[in-house]
């Protein structure tokens, strides 16, 4: 039987996830499966040759594709122009995209979840995926609302099956991604670093979790003048099965093409929902990636994919609040090392001078410290990549990174990587006072005013 195919091809996964460690030398390890949302130059990709059959094919593709160790080079994809040579050759080495389901397979996922084929469970629904994503892929469809008696266009993200196996056992070599961690950080012991991605990463192959992070997301932007969360079909959700509102958009690769007014203003859009999110909800959606948007014009963006969402606690943002205010407000370097060392960034008493601490942390906070207009660039955004993994400077042989901050680094290197390919110009500073809870500027753009009467009228207010 397939099960039983797919049971023993764990054990041969573990043997090739550690030759990998050896092959790659403790370095890095990722993929770039990025996720395409065109779906005219999607269907022309596929190859009936190519689909995946059966479970054991999904296993043995998984093992070629590195599995977990598949996910965290997702979330470094594309940021391979600031990793140092040795992480970019090890990135190369495992960049692949699984081929697409069969439709029997695809049949067997939704009769064994939703309890029929898809033909019989939705109005309409198209065989030829378009998208592909990296636990599944995700099919358009139509479906009868059964409160208003409408048609609906949805989007349904259909798992392969066995993927969570195939990740759960990935996890378990815990040393191997211990090793590819411990390259960045001198300091670093990876233990909580491993632990917090181990357990962000089981939680993504829960499409039940993803759909309750979209519900809280969608329900808290509902109404928002720019940003967008398609909602939830609930009866038509699993955990394997996760069907939402289909919404047709642009691209990041079209909105590129675009004028800097319109560029700006997606930028600023995608800011303000990152830091409205982590300051207002204390969540953060942990994977800012460039397939996860689609673009409608005027600054106004569709966010999707929530599997990967980090909530924090009151304590935690308190910290990151303190931080923010030392180093980038009150330019406070003695108060800003001392709450380093507090939240456990920086090794107490490391033997490395208190002004060279800020200035080496001070780069992080360099788009808001000033009040000033500024553009990204993709040189500034790669600088920061090099610059959290360069060891040459004697503070990172004391700097690590505690479970809290695994995600929030996330917003540094992933945010930072986006706005600089959009050339993104603004005053951040004045933009990130309106979000800041400890400062609550007025607004400061036209998206701002907007925001503060879509706040009003929903009585909504940062912590």
């Amino acid at each position: 039987m397939a099960g039983a195919d797919l049971s023993r091809s764990w054990v041969g996964r573990s043997a090739r996830v550690a030759r990998l460690g050896a092959r790659v030398g403790g370095t890095y390890a990722g993929t770039a499966a990025r996720k395409v949302f065109a779906s005219t130059e999607r269907r022309i990709e596929l190859d009936d040759r190519r689909r995946l059959t059966t479970a054991q094919q999904v296993a043995d593709e998984l093992g070629r594709m590195k599995g977990a160790l598949m996910k965290l080079g997702q979330m470094a994809s594309y940021l391979d122009e600031g990793l140092p040579e040795p992480l970019r050759i090890a990135l190369a080495q495992l960049q692949s995209n699984a081929p697409p389901m069969s439709r029997d397979l695809v049949d067997s996922v939704i009769r064994s979840e939703l309890g029929a084929p898809p033909e019989e469970v939705f109005a309409e629904w198209d065989p030829e995926p378009i998208a592909a994503a990296s636990i599944g892929q995700v099919h358009r469809a139509v479906i009868v609302d059964p409160d208003t008696g409408r048609e609906r266009a949805v989007a349904v993200k259909v798992q392969y099956p066995g993927v969570d196996e195939a990740i759960s056992a990935d996890l378990r070599n815990a040393d191997l991604l211990g090793a590819v961690l411990r390259q960045g950080f001198g300091g670093l012991d990876p233990t909580e670093m491993v632990n917090e991605i181990k357990e962000r990463l089981t939680e993504e192959l829960d499409y039940r979790r993803e759909a309750d992070n979209q519900r809280r997301f969608a329900d808290f932007y509902r109404g928002h003048p720019r940003i967008h969360i398609p909602d939830v079909v609930d009866h038509l959700s699993t955990a394997r099965v996760l069907t939402t509102d289909l919404v047709d958009g642009h691209t990041w690769a079209e909105l590129l093409t675009w004028d800097e007014r319109e560029r700006d203003s997606a930028a600023e859009t995608i800011f303000r929902f990152v830091f409205r999110s982590l300051y207002t909800m204390r969540a953060f959606n942990g994977d800012p990636h460039p397939g996860n948007y689609l673009f409608h014009g005027d600054g106004r963006v569709t966010f999707l994919d929530f599997g990967l969402v980090k909530e924090f606690t009151e304590a935690e943002m308190c910290t990151f609040e303190t931080m923010v205010r030392l180093a980038a407000v009150e330019h406070d370097v003695p108060g800003f090392r001392a709450i380093l060392e507090e939240a456990g960034m920086l090794l107490p008493e490391a033997p490395v001078d208190t002004d060279e601490v800020g200035e080496y942390f001070s780069h992080f906070y360099e788009p808001v410290s000033t009040d000033q207009e500024m553009t990204w660039t993709a040189a500034y955004a790669s600088s920061i990549v090099r610059h959290t993994f360069d060891r040459s400077s004697p503070i990172s042989q004391y700097a690590t990174v505690p479970r809290a901050f695994v995600f929030i680094q996330r917003i540094n290197l992933g945010l930072y990587a986006l706005l600089g390919e959009l050339g993104a110009r603004g005053n951040y500073r004045r933009v990130a006072e309106e979000l800041w809870p400890f400062t609550q500027h007025p607004p400061s753009t036209l998206q701002g005013e907007d925001e503060a009467a879509w706040l009003d009228e929903r009585h909504i207010r940062s912590r």
